[in-house]
């Protein structure tokens, strides 16, 4: 008699549950989208972080140490931010640039590069496919060796974080915040 009544149970409810997972249901309908000022309004309730968004990309990376800064300090980082910002290379005009040859060692070509522009980005106005992913100095996708001798000799980072002095040493260079101060010659698709 139970096993019976089992059986019975687990048929209607069976026949329940597929019902309900075949059936139409209510038609949900999107709402518009969050306009700027609310999300400008979080924005402000939420401190704001050293670390780049999104770090799922930098596969292997290691995060040292990233700090939150308070409400009261955010207008110190904010311009100590824009202070930076403007010794940056990439603020130097084109007329204003010096120029430097660099030898892509694995391509096989030499290019004239401005002083303003990354190393990978040279290489991609080539059509060249040079590994990157965060283009921030983040991660180690872009990585590069630089044959000639050490990395700060031929080379300026703008916001390297993944190196350390001993790599830098050896040559190593992120392409995408490497900026020349030199000729050199390097060797894309290089990780220490």
């Amino acid at each position: 008699m139970v096993g019976l009544m089992g059986v019975a149970i687990g048929v209607f409810l069976t026949a329940a549950f597929v019902g309900l997972h075949f059936s139409r249901g209510q038609k949900w309908q999107p709402k518009e989208d969050i306009v700027q000022s609310i999300l400008a309004q979080r924005a402000l309730t939420f401190s704001e972080t050293t670390f780049p968004e999104p770090m799922s990309r930098a596969a292997g990376a290691v995060v040292v140490g990233a700090s939150i800064t308070t409400d009261s300090s955010l207008e110190e980082t904010v311009s100590a931010i824009d202070d930076s910002s403007q010794h940056s290379p990439q603020n130097i005009s084109d007329s204003d640039a010096k120029v430097f040859k660099i030898e892509y060692v694995k391509e096989g070509i030499s290019l004239e590069v401005r002083e303003n522009q990354t190393l990978l980005e040279a290489g991609e106005e080539q059509g060249w496919d040079i590994p990157y992913a965060c283009r921030e100095g983040q991660c180690l996708s872009c990585g590069g060796k630089i044959t000639n001798g050490p990395a700060s000799d031929f080379v300026f980072h703008d916001g390297q974080e993944m190196l350390s002095s001993d790599e830098l040493d050896s040559g190593y260079t992120l392409t995408c915040v490497a900026y020349p101060i030199s000729g050199l010659r390097l060797e894309t698709s290089e990780s220490p």
